[in-house]
């Protein structure tokens, strides 16, 4: 036997084996570079969604480094060649490889995909729980690396190490059992939130505040009466009994009550202060009667707003609002003809006529939402809905401007509501920024239903509850019509009060129109209105004694 190489003890089959496999490697190499960077990638550019193009993009090049690491390491276990050092060169570098290419994933991949899931579903880990995820996980990552190179390409037994940290995290955990109780807590008001960033609270003590953020140790409220920020442990917070005044509606309740002589016309009294409940601006209630009293009342010269400029531009945006709940009625009244449609379809199956005609019905809802398919991909593509077998490839939506869309609508509405003389500067964003972030939200809701309607084979028995899903969501998430039981209401209690004379005690109970307005003391600003416009009618019946 001739070794060629004495001091690595290889002869020439030896060698030869070794240019063979590294031929193979190099044939397999190349095979799995053109299945990646040309076959996969021409596939995935046609998808929809750019996640499994962008995993691919991430994974390709750590996946020919290990495939020939992997390959190398193979060949030389097969000559059982003693080279310890290249072995574990060889051990590290798959190591490192694949620590490199579980970092990239997950920040490219995963860590993007959730805050665009955090986005779409209106939760907060964006801002918590996400970050925290990407500072701890990639040091986790890193760390495990290490460990599993030291103790694969090394040897170094790792075994007191772990022993060590066990006993150092117990030790550590008892001495920050209260930090670990507020993190656990934080993470738990994240994942199962009872609030949203900007909703109004009544803490336990009494105090009115606005929640500012979750974070992993305390939580932010700013509170209105001192303004000042309370930053509450949110193990404390979670054992307390709160009042979430912004769920699951934005106006806001009040109950006042007013004391009158026990001689006053109680009817007359009752019906004034229901019309004046009714004619304010900012109250809740049927808009066709609101127009009817608002001439009547607030009739104030003496006002330093100009209450006149105040009942213009309520008058103003209660026709807004009229023509923005119109539209979303006869969209609703649409949907719920397609429910039809499709629950009569799906009993036989869904034939391509009935997708056309599916179809169709939902072009024109979509018009009256204000939009408009502009991009379907597809190789067979024909007009705005495809028609082919094949599925399109990639859906965008255009917005008309039609003026009576419903999108079109709602944004003259709170244009109209952001010149109220009331409003303070900060609502300015405050209207905006909530109508718009509504509007994505439906546009993102209509393209998904509009995706299942052209991808229904797996999903034709079930198109019709994902039209049902939408139209609850309409109803009870994007803007909740206005009800019977918003309308005001006034009520004469049974109780009398007082010694030397008998009164008669009135309860007023009423909604707001958004509590987050005018840094949320808009009801308060009302209920003085209010009173104010019942002492002016009724000041030969109202007592002077003070209101409790």
């Amino acid at each position: 036997m001739v070794y060629i190489l004495p001091f690595l003890s290889i002869n020439l089959e030896q060698v030869l084996l070794i240019l063979r496999s590294l031929v193979l490697t190099v044939v397999g190499a190349t095979i799995l570079y053109g299945l990646l960077f040309y076959t996969m990638r021409t596939l995935f550019r046609q998808l929809e969604r750019d996640i499994a193009l962008v995993t691919l993009n991430v994974s390709a090049y750590p996946a020919l480094i290990v495939f020939m690491l992997i390959s190398l390491k193979v060949t030389f276990d097969n000559l059982k060649l003693e080279l310890e050092g290249v072995d574990r060169f060889l051990i590290a570098c798959i190591i490192v490889t694949a620590t490199y290419w579980l970092l990239r994933f997950f920040n490219l991949v995963v860590i993007y995909y959730l805050k665009e899931y955090a986005e779409q579903t209106e939760i907060m880990w964006d801002n918590v729980l996400i970050p925290l995820l990407e500072g701890v996980i990639p040091i986790l990552i890193f760390l495990s690396g290490v460990a599993l190179i030291l103790q694969c390409s090394f040897g170094v037994d790792l075994t007191g190490i772990w022993v060590t940290l066990g006993g150092a995290s117990l030790i550590a955990g008892f001495a920050t059992k209260d930090i670990l109780a507020n993190f656990f807590s934080g993470l738990a008001l994240l994942v199962d939130t009872p609030f949203e960033f900007g909703d109004v609270l009544r803490l336990e003590s009494g105090n009115l505040g606005v929640l500012k953020k979750i974070g992993l140790r305390v939580t932010e409220v700013y509170l209105f009466e001192s303004h000042t920020i309370a930053y509450i442990p949110n193990s404390k917070l979670q054992q307390e009994n709160i009042l979430n005044l912004s769920r699951p509606i934005a106006p806001v309740y009040f109950s006042i009550p007013v004391l009158f002589l026990s001689n006053c016309n109680t009817e007359a009294a009752q019906r004034t202060m229901e019309e004046i409940l009714r004619a304010h601006p900012d109250t809740l209630g049927s808009i066709d009667t609101k127009l009817k009293c608002l001439e009547r009342y607030f009739k104030w010269e003496d006002d330093e707003k100009n209450f006149h400029a105040k009942k213009e531009n309520g008058r103003a945006r209660l026709l807004a609002e009229n023509e923005v709940n119109l539209k979303l009625e006869e969209i609703e009244y649409t949907l719920e003809a397609l429910v039809v449609t499709l629950q009569f379809a799906e009993k036989g199956g869904l034939s391509q006529d009935d997708i056309n005609t599916v179809k169709q019905e939902y072009q024109d809802i979509l018009t009256l939402i204000g939009l408009e398919v502009i991009v379907l991909q597809s190789s067979k593509n024909k007009g705005i809905f495809y028609r082919g077998r094949r599925s399109p490839r990639l859906i965008q939506f255009k917005e008309t401007n039609s003026p009576d869309s419903l999108i079109s609508l709602i944004r003259e509405w709170y244009r109209i509501w952001q010149k109220d003389p009331d409003l303070v500067a900060e609502d300015q964003y405050v209207l905006p920024e909530t109508w718009e972030h509504r509007i994505e939200l439906l546009k993102r809701r209509a393209r998904r239903l509009l995706q299942q309607i052209l991808n229904p084979d797996r999903l034709e028995t079930r198109l019709d509850d994902y039209v049902k899903d939408l139209v609850r969501w309409l109803r009870t998430q994007f803007k909740q019509a206005r009800s019977q039981w918003q309308e005001p209401d006034v009520r004469m209690e049974p109780n009398v009060y007082g010694s030397s004379a008998i009164y008669l005690k009135f309860t007023l109970n009423y909604y707001v129109d958004n509590i987050k307005l005018e840094d949320c003391e808009r009801g308060e600003r009302v209920n003085s209105e209010i009173y104010r416009e019942i002492t002016r009618h009724l000041q030969l019946y109202i007592t002077q004694q003070p209101i409790s």
